[in-house]
């Protein structure tokens, strides 16, 4: 039978102690540190349930958003197999370097702070097989050993799915809100109850869905078309308590801007409600 043990004869060897004691039964924190020289106050994580649903452009639009409305932003890239931030952001030059063993970030033209496993590579072509624990241990070292500085607001572009690098950001990283990106298709209504519990489980509120190619408007004429059929938005939005949604077009537009490395460009006004929303969350 298990004893209670008095602190002082603690050896911290649990795995050899059959003691009953509060730091067995108290639940323990699995946040990873900030860098002694980061002060990040605001964590929020873009995510989606299934991949190709534009995360990556959300990110950097809500970015890019945020950043005009006068804040210091940052963008930590999660999606380690397959990451989009430095082409849409315009860096294709390695990570500013370190010091100390510590990573100094890529900064953008408009000031955003980018850390990204494409920024350190020697061919941005070549594939990352890693395992899970792997890159959740990369995500760990973005996190709290880059130099980020003053950030009020990051941003962290998920990979697809709830599996061991999402797991890995919701318990180690300090995310106050998430994003949901979607796409009009009925099987997305699922895909979206699969993030929306998952937040739930890990106690992190949603702050909104976006849905990406929505709708495409003519240039000739304004009339919208529903490419992908007809959008369950506000329904979706309804079943599970959303208050914030956005809607971003298909647009060849965007999507030149996006391969010109040229996102923080954009300026069409998708997402202003929502950077608000997020600005008023972090600042509550």
């Amino acid at each position: 039978m298990s004893e209670n043990v008095n602190s002082s004869n603690c050896s911290s060897d649990c795995s050899s102690c059959g003691a009953s004691c509060p730091s067995r039964s108290a639940p323990q924190s699995l946040l990873e540190p900030q860098n002694e020289k980061s002060n990040v106050r605001n964590v929020i994580a873009v995510v989606s349930g299934k991949g190709g649903v534009g995360k990556s452009l959300v990110t950097g639009l809500l970015t890019a958003a945020v950043a005009k409305r006068g804040k210091t932003t940052a963008v930590l890239d999660a999606d380690i197999t397959g990451p989009s931030i430095p082409k849409i952001f315009g860096v294709d030059n390695c990570v500013a370097g370190a010091v100390e063993n510590n990573i100094l970030p890529t900064v953008t033209d408009a000031g955003t702070k980018i850390v990204s496993l494409n920024l350190m590579l020697q061919d941005v072509t070549e594939p990352v097989v890693w395992r899970g624990p792997v890159i959740s241990g990369v995500i760990k070292q973005f996190w709290h050993d880059t130099i980020w500085g003053d950030v009020d607001y990051m941003f962290v572009d998920m990979p697809p799915g709830t599996g061991d690098v999402p797991l890995t950001v919701f318990q180690s990283l300090p995310v106050k809100g998430i994003v949901i990106v979607t796409s009009p298709q009925e099987l997305v209504g699922m895909i979206v109850a699969k993030a929306v519990n998952m937040a739930k489980m890990m106690h992190v509120p949603v702050i909104g869905i976006v849905e990406n190619m929505s709708y495409f408007e003519c240039p000739d004429c304004g009339a919208r078309h529903d490419i992908f059929g007809q959008s369950h938005l506000d329904e979706t939005a309804m079943e599970f308590h959303i208050h914030h949604t956005a809607r971003l077009p298909i647009d060849p537009g965007i999507a030149k801007a996006c391969d010109a490395g040229q996102v923080e460009a954009l300026d069409g006004g998708w997402l202003d409600a929502m950077a608000d929303s997020i600005i008023k969350m972090g600042e509550q």
